[in-house]
C-alpha cells in the first residue's frame, strides 16, 4: 500500500461494494449510513475515513479511535458491528444535486484515483437505489 489521506465523511460496504459519503456537516452523511445499514450495509467508518491507494484500487478504512461508532443525531454514538476496510467503487456528494433526473457521469479524483461520483442532494429513495448498484445495477 503506498499513500494515505484523510476525509472527512462516511463509509459503508454492501456486498463487497465501497460507498464513501461526503459533505459538509449536518448533510446527512451518517444518517444516509444508518439508512444503507439497515438494509444490510456494515460500516466502515463515521465522521473520518481514511483512504490508501492499493494499485489501482482505494481502500477505506476508519481511525482506530473511531473504529465501530456512528453518531445517531439526537441520540448519541452507537456501537455497531464494522468492517475493517473496503475497496471504494463510488463516491456520493450529499451537497451536490444532481443535473436533472438522467445525469451525466461525474468522476471524483483522490490519490489520483477516480472513482464515479453520485450527486445525491434530496435524492429520493437513495439509500435503496445505492443498495441496488451494490447488488449488481449498473449506472449507464
Amino acid at each position: 500500500m503506498d499513500e494515505t489521506t484523510r476525509v472527512h465523511g462516511s463509509c459503508v460496504a454492501l456486498d463487497g461494494t465501497g460507498f464513501l459519503f461526503v459533505g459538509a456537516s449536518g448533510s446527512g452523511k451518517s444518517g444516509l449510513a444508518l439508512q444503507m445499514m439497515s438494509l444490510g450495509a456494515t460500516l466502515v467508518s463515521d465522521d473520518q475515513v481514511l483512504l490508501t491507494r492499493d494499485g489501482d484500487h482505494l481502500v477505506a478504512h476508519a481511525p482506530e479511535a473511531i473504529r465501530g461508532k456512528i453518531e445517531a443525531r439526537f441520540l448519541g454514538l452507537l456501537n455497531v458491528d464494522h468492517a475493517p476496510s473496503c475497496r471504494l467503487q463510488y463516491v456520493v456528494d450529499l451537497d451536490q444535486s444532481p443535473e436533472g433526473r438522467l445525469p451525466k457521469s461525474r468522476k471524483f479524483k483522490v490519490l489520483d484515483a477516480n472513482l464515479p461520483l453520485i450527486a445525491g442532494k434530496s435524492v429520493p429513495n437513495l439509500a435503496q437505489t445505492l443498495s441496488l448498484l451494490a447488488r449488481g445495477a449498473v449506472l449507464p
